[in-house]
């Protein structure tokens, strides 16, 4: 017998998951999901965790509570963690109530896990306090989601509330309520706001009053998931909203970086308040062949990869004592940081060819130079003793290959994004493969570098660089995203 965790995912982006709920997924055997979370949640689950869809809002997995209390109980019985993350909190208007009767039912152990409510996040992503003094001295919540009409809310004794009204899960019915709150005494200029998406990048605030909000929703075409937000702190959003000013707030970000080194990128995403989302081209494997040092003086590497591959073979780091160290860009930099190493040579232009016509002139005739690279890189093609008059032994530390994904799937994940990002010429024949050379209803993309070399392999394939990094780096890549987005504004 397993236990099961009821735990709130919070509501938008990954990061407002709480930390006892993120402890938990990244140790959970079985995750049974809904459809208001983060995907970017999953991630923290181990690479075998069950993980198990059951929405309630959507065409292809629809399914009635009893279902999901059923499997509940079955999964707490084969695993011995489960977690039942659901967006919100569980106890607001989450049902958590009868899935814990279902447990109880069964003798089956359980813990709950709170989550930001929707009603507190949403508002305040929008820049509307739920409080506020001289204004507003408490705040109601309300569900708008009525399976019979015997359910309706009493408005004669929501209308005289003097705090901010907040409804859950009222768009179907926001008629209904702006009507009985009106029939009921509520006087018709009273603001209110309709946040929908909260917490997201895609997210909208559509503000009016109670006599005109019907319409306008209707114009703007206001879908669920929104929170309703009635009250005079609604007037406040224009002072107090920040999450749309943030330079990619409205960007969904698509990160083809391999698996295990996207997550820098996509934090910056996400700190900019875009929404990054990972689909890795390329996998990465090390490969790196043993090799006799001695014959080396100077030992470069073009990428943190190399620089792990390398360290993760090296037994004895002493064995370096005598050797000069370089370095292309400060990412690699920091690599060898992290290993104690503080490279001898380091060009400020991030290019491999620079870094190796740098060590050439700083090295005797009789001094031997080793490149540490992957397979995909140029340099594997160049004579050096041609080029330069001296022999520079290259070699393979990892090996990267595409991950084919079919056209239709390219298409589906691509027709939301506003942003691809490449950080390797490599990344972007994947792409370009994966698509078939066909980028027909894809115009609406931006095409993010990370340098020059990776633009030409874009425009190679006719693509336009919407985006490319002055400083070769995620961080640099970071902020020419956040100038373009400026630029649309």
């Amino acid at each position: 017998m397993g236990k099961v965790y009821l735990v709130g995912a919070g509501c938008g982006q990954y990061q407002l998951i709480t930390v006892r709920g993120k402890s938990l997924l990244e140790k959970a055997d079985c995750v049974i999901y809904d459809r208001l979370i983060d995907p970017m949640l999953l991630n923290y689950c181990k690479e075998k965790t069950e993980l198990i869809y059951l929405g309630k809002g959507n065409t292809e997995g629809g399914t009635l509570q009893e279902r999901i209390n059923k499997t509940l109980v079955d999964k707490a019985k084969e695993h011995a963690v489960v977690v039942r993350l659901k967006g919100g909190d569980s106890f607001v208007f989450g049902r958590g109530g009868e899935e814990i009767g279902a447990l109880i039912d069964e003798g089956i152990p359980f813990e709950m896990v709170p989550g930001i409510s929707s009603s507190l996040a949403a508002p305040e992503y929008a820049g509307i306090p739920v409080t506020h003094r001289g204004i507003s001295r408490s705040f109601h919540v309300f569900t708008a989601h009525f399976s019979k009409p015997s359910m309706m809310l009493d408005f004669e004794a929501i209308a005289p509330l003097e705090g901010t009204l907040i409804f859950l899960m009222g768009v179907g019915n926001l008629d209904k309520i702006v009507n009985g709150l009106i029939k009921a005494g509520k006087d018709k200029q009273t603001p209110i706001a309709l946040v929908e998406k909260g917490g997201r990048t895609k997210q909208r605030t559509i503000t009016g009053t109670l006599d005109t909000i019907i319409n306008i929703a209707k114009v703007e075409e206001v879908e669920p998931p929104a929170v309703i937000v009635i009250g005079e702190v609604v007037d406040l959003r224009n002072d107090f909203g920040w999450f749309s000013k943030l330079p990619l707030y409205g960007k969904k970000v698509l990160v083809t970086r391999a698996k295990g080194q996207e997550q820098s990128l996509i934090q910056g995403v996400y700190d900019f308040g875009g929404e990054g989302i990972h689909l890795p081209l390329l996998d990465i494997t090390y490969s790196l062949p043993e090799i006799q040092l001695n014959q080396y003086k100077y030992i470069l590497f073009n990428s943190p990869n190399g620089v792990h591959s390398f360290f993760h073979q090296i037994t004895d780091v002493r064995i370096l004592g005598d050797k000069k160290i370089g370095a292309v860009g400060i990412k690699t930099k920091e690599a060898l940081l992290k290993y104690r190493i503080t490279p001898d040579i380091m060009p400020e232009v991030y290019v491999s060819d620079v870094l190796i016509k740098e060590t050439i002139k700083a090295s005797n005739s009789n001094e031997e130079i080793l490149v540490i690279t992957s397979d995909q890189s140029p340099l594997h093609k160049v004579n050096f003793q041609e080029a330069y008059g001296k022999t520079v032994h290259v070699i393979t530390s990892h090996t990267t290959s595409a991950i084919e994904y079919t056209r239709d799937e390219m298409i589906e994940i691509l027709k939301d994004m506003d942003i691809v990002t490449f950080l390797s010429g490599s990344s972007v024949e994947s792409f370009h493969n994966c698509l078939k050379g066909d980028y027909s209803g894809l115009e609406h993309l931006h095409y993010a570098s990370i340098g020059p070399k990776t633009s030409q392999r874009i425009v190679a394939h006719g693509l336009k660089v919407a985006i490319e990094a002055k400083e070769y780096t995620v961080e640099g890549l970071l902020e020419a995203m956040t100038c373009l987005n400026e630029q649309d504004r």
